[in-house]
């Protein structure tokens, strides 16, 4: 029999009976082999090599030319899932027909990004969705539907969702662990997941680098207490990157790499992506664990049976190869991918102002969109951009706003001020110059114009040429004019004026810095620098400065190796150890400000476009440090108004900025996140008002960094963030989009609501639009809780309102239609209870609020919910786990062993942690006091709990030091009850010092030790 006729080639056979025909044929080490990421081939049985992960965030990425769409976060700004379905189905077919030229192109992608935008300085903001789960599970959900494809058994691409979970940093990411409460966990990050996963078009996961309550997520027992229990498709679970490697390096969490991996493989994870291509060392560390009885060949076998059946699902054992190999079913480039492209960068653009100019009065019309014949400025520097990040493919074709309002029909003349300062630098030697390129090449056309063009290159992908001579010094009359950007806190790009045709300074592998990128970028930016002053004579003082200024001597530093730089003979290059830096004066030969305002002044209006790059200040292993925009765009903007009112302030970026003065002064402000290769199209057609702009925030834009509590504080109830819980006034609010015309929500009406299981909220509600142009409106439907039954029950930390559906349509001018939305009751109504470990519909009145967005509440309806009411915490019967407390007072969650369960300890030992538990059922039958048990650990030295029910004495429980931070111990004590109050009651514990708090048992548990005082 040959391979072709064995069973697992069989599609007339069932595909678990396909999966385990191939798995029982493959010999112990062969199914150890399937597990790194880089599997081998099975030549014998006619199995391919295989290589899980293929990036393709909004567009196939690192392979070269492909179709890319708007980041993310700008898909997030669409509000529109459907759309998403369609990307997500193009992407997909992309994937496949780049396959048929490159075997290296996987099926199996990462992506989307689920992780909730949290905290708006995280610094991979760019590649979520929204800060809301609902919204987020929807627009994932949409995006997975497209990259599987809607064959019934078989699918066009796998996804994996990245991150699981609570990833939301970059600071320390393989290291800080986040601490996560229960209800945060059940109500905020699992949703995310959950959506897309019972939606049935997702592959997998990816856990996070970081961890959760103190284990690392790739140890996580919740991918098997929740992830899989969401769906009866074996789901695959993909380390990232390394991970596998941290868990017994960085973290340190396991005392060697076998018991690192074995306990990965325990936990679920299936693919292990480390080392490269190389699986040797992942494959010997596994055999160590099996040889050692860490784990057992069922671990191995379930892993491999998992992985295979992926592949069988994406076609790779059928005689065919799937539906989806046919090359009808390809697609790449094509007018409808590039029209998609389009559609998606202008549905993306949110309008986040639109007033009259100060100079026409307050009766005057707003600003936008732009009368035909309109003589415009556009400056900034991002005007002339079309920026890529880390997730991005090559780019086929661009468009800048530069390029989309000159080529718009409706403009009748477009001046350009890129805002750029001009300088030369001198040393003691001489002025840097940069030498012409001797090949002549100018980097400033295209990076490709043609599908057709294979050598076309992410601008990002071009740095480090060698060939390329080095800066020298050189006399006054060949000094280059170099254009720095300072992106915000000091982080410095120096472009060539000239010499080498505009690129940017970049050190190479040898040290040297040439004028070689045509753009910043790479894992490590080789384009970044800083400027400090240098004080008394001193080398430097270590002051970073803003951009560079003609107030002193200065020496630059490279950011990548972190050295200064040093105007050697040979040419400019980072110093050595220990050697003398240069010092650099700066002559300013003209001012970007002073350009901006004079293009500014003579124009009928002012596009100013500024943003980040997206390889700098806010990516991938950086997080942000501040909201502001940087002063050097803060300075072009002011610039423009001052020389021109008509001015429109463009934010292009990956995520908010709090530009309050901005948002005060200027008429009108528009954002989108970077949007890919119609970029700029898009931007002109809605200045213009080809299209009215629909998109609206992902995320809350708060006002100031004041507003945010910090990075690693997760815990999104009790820091009040998001706009489910932050109580303060944003600059623009979660949903907020204005539009070119004006819409009604009318009548809204509910269907009746018991909060009986499986019930789904539904409101109808008549849209109409009341403007005179057509245009798309996203009505958003949100639940507030008003109150409980006869204000009895108390759910503490309710969110001040909560998305519960959303849709977006469009309307021709006095349009209106009547539209249904709908939720299930238990996702948008239900709070986790931690008493009883579930999701309940709490029983009250409740708000049902329509409107545009989540500040903005057009219409409104009260209902009336039955609910389910609260019970008692039964402790008596079920114990009590620490985590699960009602409220957390300077607690951090951390883990109660290497395996699995979480403990509680104080996030500052010095001072004090408070845990509350409500309506605790202590089995005390009303009488004075109750025998407790807790279990309990003292890392270091010794710590102290407090038990108290309000109105009766405190008990009192020394927690000895023990030999590690999982020497946990069980202490008795007699706890005393308020007089009159019976068996259910309220209990405090208060944690001091080092003291880890695991769980609490009524009864003197067994073999208890004695407290005392």
């Amino acid at each position: 029999m040959t391979s072709e006729q064995l069973p697992f080639r069989d599609p007339r056979r069932e595909d678990g009976e396909r999966v385990a025909d191939l798995l029982g044929r493959l010999t112990p080490e062969e199914r150890l082999s399937m597990l790194h990421q880089f599997a081998p081939a099975v030549e014998r049985l006619g199995v391919s090599a295989f290589r899980t992960g293929q990036e393709a965030l909004h567009g196939v990425a690192w392979m070269g030319p492909a179709t890319v769409f708007p980041q993310a976060v700008g898909l997030g700004a669409t509000w529109d899932e459907e759309l998403l379905r369609k990307i997500g189905e193009a992407v997909g077919r992309e994937v496949r027909s780049m396959r048929t030229r490159d075997p290296r192109v996987g099926l199996n992608v990462w992506s989307p990004t689920v992780n909730l935008l949290r905290h708006p300085l995280w610094g991979r903001n760019e590649e979520g969705y929204a800060e809301d789960p609902r919204l987020t599970a929807a627009l994932a959900t949409g995006y997975t539907r497209g990259l599987r494809g809607d064959h019934p058994t078989r699918w066009r691409t796998a996804p994996i969702l990245k991150h699981w979970l609570a990833h939301n940093h970059e600071t320390d990411r393989d290291t800080a662990s986040t601490s996560v409460p229960p209800r945060v966990l059940h109500e905020y990050e699992l949703p995310a997941f959950r959506g897309p996963v019972r939606a049935g078009a997702v592959a997998g996961v990816m856990p996070a680098y970081n961890l959760v309550n103190g284990r690392p997520n790739h140890l996580s027992p919740l991918l098997e207490t929740e992830l899989r229990r969401w769906t009866e498709l074996p789901l695959v679970v993909c380390s990232d990157a390394g991970a596998p490697t941290n868990i017994a390096g960085s973290e340190e969490y396991h005392p060697d790499h076998a018991s690192g991996l074995g306990a990965a493989l325990r936990a679920g994870v299936d693919s292990f992506t480390d080392h490269g291509e190389d699986g040797g060392p992942t494959l010997e560390r596994l055999r160590e664990a099996l040889e050692r009885g860490l784990i057992g060949q069922e671990h191995i076998d379930a892993a491999a049976l998992r992985l295979l059946g992926m592949r069988l699902r994406l076609g790779e054992f059928d005689p065919d190869g799937g539906p989806f190999s046919d090359p009808a079913d390809h697609a790449f480039d094509t007018p409808e991918h590039r029209a998609l492209a389009l559609r998606a960068a202008e549905a993306a653009i949110v309008l986040l102002r639109n007033e009259p100019p100060a100079a026409d009065g307050a009766e005057g019309a707003p600003l936008l969109p732009l009368p035909a014949g309109s003589r415009i400025a556009v400056v900034g520097l991002l005007a002339d951009e079309c920026k890529l990040d880390w997730y991005s493919g090559a780019l086929l074709r661009r468009s800048t706003p530069l390029d989309g309002l000159r080529e718009h029909p409706d403009i009748a003349s477009v001046t350009y001020a890129e805002g750029t300062d001009r300088v030369r630098l001198r040393c003691a030697d001489g002025w840097l110059t940069v030498p012409d390129d001797p090949a002549g090449e100018t980097p400033d056309g295209d990076e490709g114009t043609d599908a057709a063009d294979e050598g076309a290159l992410d601008p990002a992908l071009l740095r480090g040429r060698t060939d390329l001579p080095p800066l020298t010094v050189g006399p006054r009359d060949k000094a280059e004019e170099l254009h720095p950007v300072d992106w915000g806190g000091g982080v410095l790009t120096l472009r060539a004026g000239s010499g080498t045709a505009g690129r940017y300074l970049s050190v190479a592998d040898d040290g040297m810095v040439r004028a070689s990128a045509r753009q910043p970028g790479g894992w490590v930016v080789q384009e970044t620098f800083t400027a400090e002053a240098i004080a008394g004579g001193a080398p430097g003082d270590g002051s970073t400065l803003t951009g560079l200024r003609e107030d002193g001597p200065v020496l630059l530093r490279h950011r990548g190796t972190g050295r200064p730089l040093v105007a050697a003979p040979e040419g400019l290059r980072v110093a050595g150890e220990g050697e003398e830096p240069t010092a650099f004066t700066v002559e300013v030969v003209a001012r970007g400000a002073d350009e901006v305002a004079a293009a500014a002044a003579g124009a009928d209006a002012v596009i100013v476009v500024a943003g980040n790059d997206p390889h700098i200040n806010g990516r991938e292993t950086e997080d942000r440090l501040t909201l502001a925009l940087p002063e050097q765009q803060d300075a072009l903007w002011r610039a423009a108004r001052a020389a021109n009112p008509r001015t429109v302030l463009v934010l292009s970026s990956s995520y908010p900025y709090a530009v309050t003065e901005a948002a005060g002064e200027l008429p009108a402000l528009l954002w989108t996140a970077h949007g890919g290769q119609a970029a700029g199209t898009a931007l002109a057609r809605a200045l213009c008002g080809d299209v009215s702009p629909a998109g609206r925030l992902p995320q809350t834009w708060y006002a100031s960094d004041t507003d945010l509590p910090d990075p690693l504080d997760y815990d999104v109830i009790g820091s009040r963030l998001t706009y489910l819980y932050h109580p303060g006034e944003p600059l623009f609010p979660f949903g907020h989009g204005l539009s070119y015309t004006s819409f009604e929500h009318r009548d809204p009406r509910p269907a009746p609501i018991t909060g009986g299981d499986g019930e789904v909220l539904r409101v109808e509600v008549t849209v109409v639009n009341t403007g005179d142009r057509a245009g798309e409106e996203v009505v958003q439907l949100y639940t507030r809780a008003l109150s409980s039954p006869g204000g009895g029950e108390t759910v503490p930390a309710r969110p001040l309102r909560a998305l519960a559906a959303h849709r977006r349509l469009r309307l021709e001018a006095g349009e209106s239609r009547r539209i249904a939305l709908e939720a299930p009751v238990e996702e948008v109504l239900g709070v986790w209870d931690p008493a009883s470990g579930r999701r309940r519909v709490p029983g009250g009145r409740y708000a049902l609020e329509v409107g545009a967005s989540s500040r903005d509440i057009r219409a409104s309806v009260e209902v009336e919910v039955a609910g389910e009411p609260a019970r008692p915490r039964t402790i008596a019967a079920r114990g009590l786990a620490a985590a699960d407390a009602d409220v957390l007072d300077g607690v951090e969650l951390v883990d109660r062993d290497r395996e699995s369960g979480d403990a509680a300890t104080p996030r500052d030992p010095a001072t004090p942690a408070r845990l509350l538990y409500r309506a605790c059922d202590l089995g005390a039958a009303g009488g004075p006091a109750v025998t407790v048990t807790v279990t309990a650990a003292a890392e270091g030295r010794p710590g102290r709990m407090e038990l108290r029910c309000p109105g009766a004495e405190a008990v009192e429980i020394p927690v000895p030091a023990g030999t590690d931070r999982y020497d946990h111990r069980r202490f008795t004590a007699g706890l005393p009850l308020p007089g009159g109050m019976g068996a259910t009651v309220d209990l405090e514990v208060i944690l001091h010092g080092p003291v880890r708090f695991a769980a609490l048992e009524c009864g003197d548990g067994s073999g208890g030790e004695a407290a005392t005082g």
